[in-house]
């Protein structure tokens, strides 16, 4: 049996916030060691995994047909639910790259880039998604 598109979508949604607000809890905290830094990186990718699932989710609901993050990243950024389409793109070429790899002094530089480019990017879409 298919879930409908409402399910889907607020299943989508609840996803999304629940690993939003642990990024954005971490955000915040001063990150220690290698396996909180870790930690934080796998928050973000879960996190950024769910927010372009969102997009896509709200997208097909608008009557676009998006086929892979890229194209969800362009259309989202076109129609104005996202605000710069280049941090996004950004988000999602270092996910690829952390996803494939591990090195400690990247993991710290990836650390920053989240917490000052790419985690404010997605709380400007968690604001847009809430205010609707």
């Amino acid at each position: 049996m298919e879930q409908s598109k409402d399910e889907r979508w607020r299943q989508s949604i609840e996803n999304f916030e629940r690993s939003y607000k642990l990024l954005e809890k971490y955000s915040k905290q001063t990150i220690e060691n290698e396996l909180e830094r870790a930690g934080f990186v796998h928050f973000f990718e879960m996190t950024l995994e769910l927010s372009l699932k969102v997009l896509k989710d709200y997208l097909e609901v608008q009557g676009y047909n998006v086929k892979s993050p890229r194209e969800t990243i362009k259309q989202a950024y076109q129609i104005d639910l996202i605000d710069d389409g280049h941090i996004w793109l950004g988000a999602l070429s270092k996910r690829n790259l952390t996803a494939h790899t591990y090195d400690e002094a990247l993991a710290k530089e990836f650390a920053n880039e989240i917490t000052q480019l790419y985690f404010p990017a997605i709380k400007v879409l968690y604001v847009k998604l809430s205010e609707e």
